[in-house]
């Protein structure tokens, strides 16, 4: 018998040991700014301000302004997300497919990751100096242009401004998705397709989509789940101009007037509910696709 086998685990385990350790941070952080964040939100939804069992929190949430908060995230998230498909997937696809040369996809690759998780009050700051009444851009088209943004009914704090503001990290999460997918499109896919006549458009639609149609769902999931979870840009670009969940939810546990601590608790428990069924269909449909790819 061969002893030295049977002692492999033995001499392993120190070093599985020390990888543990390694890793140990990594849970430490989940625990105390995740789980137990979220056990505490669960819990306070469930309670009155006495401590007790309730379902009271959950049955405010039906309320008209709380239901409207709530639709016009809904919205507000699914614009971006279908918005934020739409363009990262055309440049996804055109640094891909397109022949650009390698080092533009690196130089935008980069750039979207950078952007992807640019967001709170710099990324609002930033639109603010760009798009707001007297941001650059705006006087740039009222004194060489004779356009008048705010004139027209345009506002950085309305529900538009706010979509374009999300579109800066929606776009660039979407190219850092569906690149990798737009990678796993073989050569020989369309080879075969255009050996038996046909056409691009044809291939798109018969090999190339249905491939990357998990992909493109799962993201539009995840897309919608970033947008709707999105919290410091909101507040910080718009206040409480613009009633959606998120601010409502800051105003009921931090704010002067609606401060109802458990009814946020109920609030931020349907967000998260929202989000996890959106980031839950995400990584479905992505086991899905990462079959199809192999």
């Amino acid at each position: 018998m061969n002893t030295s086998a049977l002692s492999l685990p033995a001499t392993l385990r120190p070093r599985q040991i020390i990888s543990w350790f390694g890793v140990a941070p990594f849970f430490l952080f989940a625990l105390l700014f995740l789980i137990l964040p979220t056990l505490n939100i669960v819990v306070g939804a469930f309670r009155n301000a006495q401590g007790q069992a309730t379902l009271q929190n959950l049955g405010k949430l039906f309320s008209p302004s709380i239901q409207s908060a709530f639709w016009i995230s809904i919205e507000l998230s699914l614009l971006t997300a279908v918005l934020g498909c739409l363009f990262g997937f055309l440049i996804a696809a055109a640094i891909t497919l397109g022949g650009l040369p390698r080092p533009l996809r690196n130089a935008i690759l980069t750039f979207s990751g950078v952007a992807s998780n640019f967001a709170g009050v710099p990324l609002a700051f930033a639109f603010i100096a760009t798009l707001g009444r007297l941001g650059f851009v705006t006087m740039l088209l009222r004194q060489w242009f004779g356009i008048n943004l705010y004139g027209s009914g345009f506002s950085i704090v309305s529900f538009l401004g706010l979509a374009l503001t999300y579109l800066y990290f929606q776009i660039p999460l979407m190219v850092l998705i569906i690149t990798p997918a737009l990678d796993g499109l073989r050569r020989e896919w369309r080879e075969a397709a255009e050996s038996l006549g046909a056409s691009g458009f044809q291939y798109w639609r018969l090999v190339a989509l249905p491939v990357l149609w998990p992909s493109l769902l799962g993201t539009l999931a995840l897309l919608f789940a970033n947008a709707f979870g999105a919290v410091a840009t909101a507040i910080a670009l718009t206040g409480s101009s613009l009633s959606i969940a998120p601010i409502v939810l800051f105003a009921q546990i931090r704010g002067d007037v609606l401060n109802d601590p458990h009814l946020g608790y109920a609030i931020a428990f349907a967000m998260i509910m929202l989000t996890a069924i959106a980031n839950g269909i995400y990584i479905l449909l992505r086991m899905r696709a990462e079959r199809w790819v192999k």
